[in-house]
């Protein structure tokens, strides 16, 4: 069993058109899967054509990202929820709430941030979440929409301890980047350190969030995951062989695959 990179976007422009060298690298570093999200319909409409294209590499989940808010029509979520019940795929995301860049007012992101989980609360796929700086509102609107307790993940998670420790009170996870492998991410490396070994997943959000030691090479890739990977294996005081081994199982478990 191989690394599962739970997070990445292949059909970015950094990537898409290098996407058989990519898997060429996933290859050679011991990457089984990776599961590629789209952020608006175009976008999850390429990441599924990937997933056909490669069935046992690539998975594909789909959402408006927040950044993409401001365009959202009711044609194009009605669009989005249909390709939602594509076989290829895995999961409902990223969708959320981005208040640090703020690309579309914060009322629109809620607004279409809502409207995408009545939708996925009729689904039986799991959620990926964008939250960045937006964590007060957005954990209210996720149990409102009935999903406590369903399978939630919040990727690229940054937060705060007390922040983790609320998610996994409302049954869902947290996802960790190349960030925790950055030198001042202490906080994170503590919540890393002693997370749920159940739960942990581990992704690259490729182009972007190179880990040490490829810190600022751009772009970033899946074949990367193998840094953070040994960063946690480090951390935590286990073999490499074991976090692989835990990780895939549990992103293998919590997508279906």
């Amino acid at each position: 069993m191989g690394l599962i990179d739970s997070h990445a976007h292949l059909t970015f422009p950094e990537l898409r058109d290098r996407l058989d060298e990519i898997l060429t690298r996933c290859d050679a570093a011991g990457i089984d899967r990776i599961i590629t999200l789209g952020i608006n319909l175009d976008d999850a409409s390429s990441a599924v054509q990937f997933a056909r294209l490669h069935p046992d590499r690539i998975h594909a989940a789909g959402a408006f990202h927040p950044h993409e808010a401001e365009k959202v029509t009711d044609d194009l979520l009605t669009a989005m929820a249909e390709l939602w019940d594509d076989p290829c795929v895995v999961a409902l995301g990223e969708m959320g709430l981005d208040y640090y860049h703020e690309f579309a007012a914060q009322n629109t992101q809620r607004s279409v941030f809502a409207r995408q989980l009545e939708l996925a609360a009729l689904r039986s796929k799991p959620l990926i979440i964008h939250c960045r700086e937006a964590f007060a509102d957005t954990i209210p609107m996720l149990v409102e929409h009935g999903f406590e307790g369903r399978p939630v993940v919040f990727h690229c998670f940054t937060g705060s301890t007390t922040e983790a420790l609320s998610l996994e009170e409302h049954g869902w996870r947290i996802s960790f980047t190349g960030v925790v492998t950055f030198p001042k991410s202490t906080e994170l490396q503590q919540i890393a350190k002693s997370y749920p070994y159940e739960a942990l997943m581990i992704e690259t959000d490729s182009p972007y969030l190179s880990p040490v030691p490829v810190r600022g090479r751009q772009p970033n890739e899946p074949a990367h995951l193998v840094h953070v990977a040994r960063f946690l294996a480090g951390l935590r005081g286990v073999s490499y062989e074991d976090i692989v081994e835990q990780t895939a199982g549990n992103t293998r478990q919590f997508f279906d695959l």
